[in-house]
């Protein structure tokens, strides 16, 4: 059972989180990233913890974003935030249920959940649907933000095709837990995917006190102490990542952000 965080690394979080959301505000000006996967290569990486944290500091900021449950085989976001609802993905895109009936509100202002339903057969089947694609449309309309937690991609498909129809997609990338071939084959599966790669988030990572809440990396993918730039460079992972056009057409190219420090261990 992962502890309660203290307050102040509950502050940590959350301005990391904030850290995090600039730099993809910031990433793409012609062509704002407004949706986005978050992904991990292996499981236990945080993912789904960070993707509540940065859709909690786009709440916090007044802008209203929409969580959707996208691991229709481990569901955690709505355990994680302590929802419920009566119907999710599947009944939306079976028209069963409209998409207001099933989007949920959360404890945080402007934040929003949309689950999944268990046992749904064939999730990426679903995910490649032109009917899912169309979903995706809706909520980029309903909301500012809107942000898919995907099972990991070095277990599972669903990553990589949700990535060819949102506007970019982030690895989850748990310090000294995930080695670094995993993360180069998910990187390189997103990328052969079409999806558009901004950048990788460093989780759970050792914090010291002239650390702050986040810290440097180099060009050699070495951890350097005491700095106030917020860097991951995805350039560490391979040495050659060209740009990657997204669903707009934009190149983001080797994108830099900071990491996540977040001790969650589910998603």
């Amino acid at each position: 059972m992962a502890r309660k965080p203290k307050r102040g690394d509950d502050m940590e979080m959350q301005n990391a989180a904030k850290t995090l959301m600039a730099n993809i505000r910031f990433m793409s000006v012609d062509n704002p990233i407004r949706s986005l996967v978050i992904t991990s290569s292996i499981p236990n990486e945080g993912k789904s913890t960070v993707a509540c944290n940065v859709a909690r500091a786009i709440a916090s900021s007044g802008m209203r974003v929409c969580l959707v449950e996208s691991d229709m085989r481990n569901r955690t976001l709505a355990g994680m935030l302590g929802v419920r609802s009566t119907g999710g993905l599947y009944s939306v895109l079976s028209e069963t249920m409209s998409i207001q009936q099933a989007i949920v509100s959360t404890n945080t202002e402007n934040m929003f959940l949309l689950d999944a339903e268990p046992h749904i057969p064939n999730p990426a089947d679903i995910l490649a649907s032109k009917r899912f694609a169309a979903l995706v449309g809706k909520l980029e309309q309903m909301f500012d933000y809107v942000i898919f937690d995907t099972p990991p991609v070095g277990m599972f498909v669903d990553a990589a095709v949700v990535s060819t129809v949102v506007d970019a997609a982030v690895l989850v990338v748990r310090e000294n837990f995930t080695k670094r071939q995993a993360v180069v084959q998910a990187y390189e599966q997103l990328k052969k995917a079409g999806g558009n790669v901004v950048g990788v988030v460093m989780n759970d990572c050792s914090i010291e006190k002239s650390d702050y809440y986040y810290a440097y990396y180099n060009q050699q993918g070495k951890r350097e102490k005491g700095a106030s730039t917020v860097q991951v460079d995805t350039r560490n992972l391979t040495p050659d990542i060209p740009r990657a056009g997204g669903k707009h057409g934009g190149a983001a190219g080797p994108a830099s952000f900071g990491h996540q420090n977040n001790g969650g261990r589910r998603g």
